[in-house]
């Protein structure tokens, strides 16, 4: 029987630390992990960018959870992480341009903004352009979370009120977010640059924000 930490107000509730090797993780931690997160958990987690913060796929509770965390306002563009492009299709309309783009960098450090199809939660559209953030991380660890869950996993980057860049120490985020968070996934010491973002919503793909995947091929030079 697994002992879950489920997801309160209560201050004194401390998050669990799983080690997980970074290249072949432990399925019996990767299931936990997910039952944490399909019992309405926040879980931080290592992406072949830097660590995020995920939560289920529309539970409003702990969606408002990371809001408070990451003091978000209504029109930050959330990221659904998908397993590949066939799931990411189903949460966003991919033109054959987007499509194009998608198929050569993905998986990958990059998020790319696409209009949403219905699937997605109204609660972590953009209030006005009805969009949303996607991803294929090409990580381990984020592939196994994904494969287990069977959906994507609404996600952003650990970066904490006042940073411009993410936590990257499991152990600093223990200390720091033990009492925030109900599970915190150590894969090791984690990027400190978190995904480049791609715009696909307009005539030409727009580069959002630079971050370490390479944005050259998109039209920006560094």
């Amino acid at each position: 029987m697994i002992s879950l930490l489920l997801p309160s107000e209560q201050e004194d509730t401390v998050s669990q630390f799983f080690q997980v090797h970074p290249e072949n993780p432990q399925a019996r931690l990767i299931k936990q992990a997910v039952e944490i997160i399909k019992a309405g958990g926040l879980v931080i987690y290592p992406t072949d960018s830097s660590y995020a913060l995920g939560c289920q796929l529309g539970d409003k509770s702990a969606i408002e959870r990371i809001r408070r965390l990451r003091q978000l306002d209504d029109k930050h563009n959330f990221t659904l992480m998908c397993c590949d492009l066939s799931q990411l299709g189903l949460f966003a309309k991919v033109d054959t341009g987007a499509f194009r783009a998608l198929k050569a960098h993905t998986p990958g450090p990059y998020t790319f903004i696409l209009n949403a199809t219905r699937e997605v939660p109204r609660l972590i559209l953009h209030p006005k352009r009805r969009t949303i953030g996607l991803r294929v991380p090409k990580h381990p660890i984020a592939q196994a979370l994904l494969e287990e869950l069977g959906e994507p996993l609404m996600s952003v980057s650990l970066i904490l009120p006042g940073e411009s860049v993410p936590m990257s120490d499991p152990y600093e985020m223990r200390q720091t977010l033990e009492r925030q968070v109900d599970l915190i996934i150590d894969g090791g010491m984690g990027g400190i640059s978190a995904s480049t973002v791609i715009n696909l919503t307009g005539d030409e793909p727009e580069v959002v924000r630079v971050g370490c995947g390479d944005p050259s091929p998109f039209g920006v030079e560094v």
